[in-house]
């Protein structure tokens, strides 16, 4: 399973560069599948469910299940997060695993920036940033700077990048 990252400041496009990349890749014959970090308290469950009811009563996991998805939700409970780790030890293998988020990560990512919002470049300190995508140009920079509108363009860099290119003219997985 190939691990590639997308990370960028809050509000440069991250997610919505990922849900274009994604069917993108689906439709090259790849299997995708997406972790999220979130930097705050988040919930999926609804109160008055079962299963948030099934939460809020003290399980440490509650796992949803019907017809055409499961979920399973696992509270922390005052434990650490767990490590990036951990978590692509419980994901189902597939050809690629993108990551958004978890810039501190020491994955190959590519960042996502829009020096319209006048953030630092994470690549000018980020050795594991092999890629930039931008909607402006940017100066003095040793790496590939890609079109941020361009997803093809985009796609074919991480394809590149992983070796699922070679990966899939041979039929591995």
């Amino acid at each position: 399973m190939q691990i590639f990252g997308l990370a960028g400041w809050s509000g440069s496009g991250k997610t919505t560069l990922m849900v274009r990349l994604v069917p993108e890749f689906v439709a090259r014959g790849l299997t995708v599948s997406t972790v999220k970090h979130a930097h705050h308290d988040f919930d999926i469950d609804q109160p008055g469910k079962d299963s948030y009811e099934h939460r809020k009563a003290g399980a440490t996991e509650v796992m949803v299940t019907a017809t055409n998805r499961w979920a399973l939700m696992h509270e922390n409970r005052g434990t650490p997060e767990p490590s990036v780790e951990e978590l692509i030890g419980r994901m189902v293998p597939v050809d690629l695993l993108l990551i958004e988020g978890f810039k501190d990560h020491e994955h190959d990512k590519l960042e996502v920036h829009r020096p319209a919002l006048d953030k630092p470049l994470l690549a000018r300190e980020d050795g594991r940033v092999v890629a930039v995508a931008s909607d402006a140009p940017i100066a003095d920079l040793d790496l590939p700077v890609l079109d941020l509108d361009d997803v093809g363009a985009i796609a074919d860099f991480i394809v590149e990048h992983c070796g699922l290119s070679e990966q899939r003219r041979h039929g591995a997985a």
